[in-house]
C-alpha cells in the first residue's frame, strides 16, 4: 500500500507512471522526493502543478546534502525559486556552504530570488545579440547557428526562462529574415579547410621507421641521440612497439575503443606488438574492478596484449630518475599551494632556485612522510608549450596502492611517469589523442634531461558521438541522480554498456575503422555505429518471433487435432544455415497494431474482409469475430485459416508466436535530447537537465517463441519485423530478459 500511495504521490508531481515506478527503486531518491513532496503539500495543498514538481524531483535526484533539504523545499514551494537556473544556482551554493548558518540574504542574492525578467527585458537582450551577429546572419540566413543567440542572451539575463528566450529568438529571426525559402533547406556548404590532415600523415610517414625518430619535428637532438637510438633498435630488432596506457579509474567508453583499434591494430599492422599499460599513479581514484573491465573490454574487441604492465612496476626505477633529475638542476622541491599554481598565470615558484643538496633533503623527507599532502611537490624546470611553467613530478599523497601498499606516499604525475614508461619498454610510437600534444615538449625534454631513450609522439583526434556523455565525472553523475543504473547502463556508451546492449565488438572495430585516424577531432552520429551493428547482426543473429502488445487470436477451424511443429529458418536469405522448430497451435498471439476493426486508406494487417499470412505456417487467417470486454476494448479474435493456395498472396504476412515463452524486453532509445548535451548554448541547464524521459521503455510481460529458451546472456537473435536484441545478464531461469539492440533500420523520426 505503501508503495501505491507513493506512486500516485509521484505521477501527482507530473512524473509518468514509468518514471515513477522506476524512482521506487532508488530507495534513496523515492525516501528524498516523498519528504519533498510531503513537505510542498503543506504549502500548496495536495495538487501540485507539473512545473514545481519538475523542480522538487530535481531537487531530490541532486541534492547531496540531505539537510538542507526543507530549505531548498520551503523556497520551491513558495515559488521563491521557480527556474531550473535558479534550482541550480541553489543546489551549487549549498553544496559550497556546509556550514551553518546559511546566511539567507546572501543565497537569495546568489540564486536570483525575487529577481523578474520581464519580456521587455528578454526582447531587448535577443535585439542586442542579433544586431551583434545581424550581418553573418543576412549572409548565412537560417543555415546560422541559433543556438549561439540563444546562449548569448542567456548571458546576458541569467534568471530568464529559457523557453521565453528561444520563443523571442525565433520571432526576432523571422521577423529579420521572413520565412524559410528553398535555398534555406540546403546543407551548409563545408568551409574549404588547410590541407593539416595530409601535412600530418606525411609527418607519421617521416617517423614509421623505427629508429629514426630524430627526422619527427620537434624531436630534441642532443649529443647523445643516435648513440641511444642504436641501443634501442640493438634491443628492439627494429619491431614497432605502441602501447594503450589507460587509467583504472573508470570504464572505458566509444573513445578508447578508437584507441585501443589504433594502438592494437598499428602494431599489428606493422608485425610489432601492442603493452596494455596501466597508468596507476593515483591511487585515491583507482580500483580492481576498473582493471579487470578494461583488460575484459579489450579482450572483448579482439586483442590481445603482448604484456600487461603498470606504471607502478616502475616506481623504483621512476624515483631514482627524479633524484637524478634534482642532481642535475632540472628539478627542485616546491611549496606552492595548489589553488597558487592553477591559472593562467601563476607567479613563478620562489624556491626555482634553491640549492641542489636543499632539494635532495627536502625530496628524501617528502618519501619519507615528513610533508603533508599539498605541503610539497617536485616540480620540473621547463616551460611546456602551452605555457604551463616547471608542472610537477612528483606529490605527496598518504593513500594505500593498491600494488605497492604502504610503500610510498608520494607518487609520479602523468606528466613526469608517461615518457620515462615509454622509454622503460622502448615504444617507438607513442600515439595519443589531441589534447596531449601541449605534453610533447615535457615528453621530449624529460627523456632528454635524463639521457635515456626518447620515443616519438604522434598524436591524432579523439571520437566522440552526439547525444551522449563520456565524462567520468558525469557518467558518476548520472548514476548518483539515478538516471542511468550504472557503468554498464545500455543507454551509456562505455564499452561495458554497449556490450550489454548487444553491439558485437566486430561493429565496433568496423566503427572506428570507418572513422579512421585524422589529427581533427570527430563528432559522429550514433546511427552510424548503428549501421555498423545492424551489418553485422544481419550475418550472426538467428530469427525468432515475438510480440510485445500481444493480442490474442482463436483460430476456430484449426487444421489439426493437436499443435503443428513448423520448421523456421534461422537465416531466411539463407537456409543452409539450419532451422529452428515452433509450435503453430489453435491459439496464437499477434502484434495489437496488426489488426484495426476500422483501418485507415492503406492499411495492410488484419482487417474486416482483409486476410493475413501468418509468415512461415503456409497458412491465411480471416476474421470471423471480434470479442470486448465490457469497456469496449478488443479481448481476443476468432479467425478461420486456410492454406495459402499458389495464385493467392495476402497483402501481408505477420509474425506470430503460439505457446510463447514470457519475457521482460527493453527498449532503448537515446539518453539526451540534445545533440550536444553538454554545450550551454544548445542545453543551458546543464546535462542533467537534457534526460529523455522516453530513452527506457520496459514491456514486462513479451511474448517470444520458445526457440530461444536456452538463449544465454548476450545471445544475440533478430526478432522478425521488430529489431535485433540480445539476452541481458539480468535474466535468470525462471525469465529471460533482451535487450533492444538496435532498430531494424534507422528510425527516420530521430532528429
Amino acid at each position: 500500500m505503501a508503495a501505491l500511495d507513493s506512486l500516485a504521490l509521484f505521477t501527482g508531481l507530473g512524473l509518468s507512471e514509468h518514471k515513477a515506478r522506476e524512482t521506487l527503486k532508488n530507495a534513496a531518491l523515492s525516501t528524498q522526493l516523498r519528504d519533498a513532496a510531503t513537505q510542498a503539500q503543506q504549502t500548496l495543498g495536495s495538487t501540485i502543478d507539473k512545473a514545481t514538481g519538475t523542480l522538487l524531483y530535481g531537487l531530490a535526484s541532486r541534492l547531496r546534502d540531505t539537510r538542507r533539504l526543507s530549505f531548498l523545499v520551503s523556497y520551491i514551494a513558495s515559488k521563491k525559486i521557480h527556474t531550473e537556473p535558479q534550482l541550480s544556482a541553489a543546489l551549487e551554493y549549498v553544496r559550497s556552504h556546509p556550514l551553518d548558518p546559511i546566511d539567507t540574504m546572501d543565497f537569495e542574492q546568489e540564486c536570483g530570488v525575487g529577481v523578474m525578467v520581464t519580456p521587455e527585458q528578454i526582447e531587448e537582450a535577443v535585439e542586442a545579440t542579433i544586431n551583434k551577429h545581424r550581418a553573418q546572419i543576412l549572409v548565412e540566413r537560417y543555415r546560422f547557428n541559433m543556438g549561439l543567440l540563444m546562449g548569448e542572451a542567456r548571458a546576458a539575463l541569467k534568471w530568464a526562462d529559457g523557453k521565453m528566450i528561444k520563443h523571442e529568438v525565433d520571432m526576432q529571426v523571422l521577423h529579420l529574415l521572413g520565412p524559410k525559402m528553398e535555398a534555406d533547406l540546403e546543407k551548409k556548404p563545408k568551409v574549404a579547410k588547410a590541407r593539416v590532415e595530409e601535412t600530418d600523415q606525411r609527418t607519421a610517414k617521416d617517423v614509421v621507421e623505427n629508429g629514426e625518430n630524430y627526422k619527427t619535428p620537434g624531436y630534441v637532438i642532443t649529443p647523445h641521440t643516435m648513440d641511444l637510438l642504436r641501443q634501442h633498435l640493438e634491443i628492439t630488432g627494429g619491431q614497432v612497439r605502441t602501447r594503450f596506457p589507460p587509467e583504472p579509474n573508470g570504464i572505458l567508453h566509444i573513445g578508447h575503443a578508437k584507441a585501443i583499434n589504433f594502438n592494437f591494430g598499428y602494431a599489428k599492422a606493422n608485425n610489432g606488438i601492442c603493452f596494455l599499460r596501466f597508468d596507476d599513479t593515483n591511487p585515491e581514484k583507482e580500483e580492481e574492478k576498473f582493471f579487470t573491465a578494461i583488460c575484459d573490454m579489450v579482450a572483448w574487441l579482439g586483442y590481445t596484449p603482448y604484456k600487461v604492465t603498470y606504471a607502478s612496476d616502475y616506481f623504483d626505477q621512476l624515483y631514482a630518475w627524479a633524484v637524478e633529475l634534482i642532481h642535475r638542476g632540472q628539478a627542485y622541491v616546491c611549496h606552492q599551494r595548489g589553488e597558487e599554481l592553477k591559472g593562467h598565470n601563476p607567479l613563478p615558484s620562489p624556491w626555482r632556485d634553491r640549492p641542489l643538496e636543499e632539494s635532495l633533503l627536502l625530496f628524501e623527507a617528502m618519501r619519507k612522510g615528513k610533508f603533508s599532502e599539498g605541503e610539497a611537490t617536485l616540480r620540473m624546470k621547463l616551460v611546456m608549450e602551452d605555457g604551463k611553467m616547471d608542472p610537477v613530478a612528483y606529490r605527496v599523497k598518504y593513500t594505500p596502492h593498491h600494488r605497492t601498499g604502504d610503500k610510498w606516499c608520494i607518487y609520479p604525475t602523468y606528466d613526469y611517469t608517461h615518457c620515462l614508461c615509454d622509454s622503460i619498454e622502448h615504444i617507438t610510437h607513442s600515439l595519443c589523442t589531441k589534447e596531449f600534444q601541449a605534453r610533447r615538449s615535457s615528453y621530449f625534454w624529460l627523456c632528454n634531461a635524463l639521457d635515456v631513450y626518447c620515443p616519438v609522439q604522434w598524436e591524432y583526434g579523439r571520437l566522440n558521438l552526439h547525444y551522449a556523455v563520456v565524462s567520468k565525472r558525469k557518467i558518476l553523475q548520472l548514476v548518483a541522480a539515478g538516471a542511468v543504473r550504472d557503468w554498464d547502463d545500455p543507454r551509456l556508451f562505455t564499452l561495458t554498456a554497449l556490450q550489454r546492449r548487444g553491439f558485437p565488438p566486430e561493429a565496433i572495430n568496423n566503427f572506428c575503422a570507418r572513422v579512421g585516424v585524422t589529427v581533427a577531432q570527430t563528432t559522429m552520429e550514433p546511427h552510424l555505429l548503428e549501421a555498423c551493428v545492424r551489418d553485422v547482426l544481419n550475418d550472426t543473429a538467428p530469427r525468432a518471433m515475438a510480440v510485445l502488445e500481444s493480442l490474442r487470436v482463436v483460430i476456430t477451424n484449426f487444421p489439426a487435432a493437436k499443435p503443428l511443429d513448423i520448421q523456421v529458418p534461422n537465416f531466411p536469405a539463407d537456409e543452409t544455415k539450419g532451422f529452428h522448430q515452433v509450435p503453430f497451435a489453435p491459439i496464437v498471439f499477434i502484434e495489437r497494431t496488426d489488426f484495426k476493426e476500422e483501418p485507415e486508406p492503406g492499411y495492410k494487417r488484419l482487417a474486416w474482409g482483409q486476410p493475413v499470412g501468418l509468415r512461415h505456417t503456409g497458412y491465411v487467417i480471416e476474421l470471423q469475430n471480434v470479442i470486448k470486454d465490457p469497456s469496449g476494448c478488443v479481448e481476443s479474435l476468432e479467425v478461420t485459416c486456410r492454406r495459402a493456395d499458389a495464385g493467392e498472396k495476402p497483402k501481408a504476412f505477420i509474425h506470430w508466436v503460439s505457446q510463447p515463452l514470457i519475457c521482460e524486453i527493453r527498449l532503448y532509445d537515446r539518453l539526451f535530447q540534445h545533440k550536444n548535451p553538454e554545450d550551454p548554448a544548445e542545453v543551458p541547464g546543464g546535462f542533467l537537465s537534457d534526460l529523455n524521459p522516453a530513452s527506457l521503455q520496459v514491456v514486462e510481460a513479451a511474448l517470444v517463441d520458445c526457440s530461444v529458451a536456452l538463449a544465454k546472456p548476450f545471445d544475440k537473435f533478430q526478432f522478425e519485423r521488430l529489431g535485433y536484441f540480445s539476452v541481458d545478464p539480468d535474466s535468470h531461469q525462471g525469465q529471460l530478459v533482451f535487450n533492444r539492440t538496435v532498430t531494424l533500420k534507422e528510425d527516420p523520426g530521430k532528429v
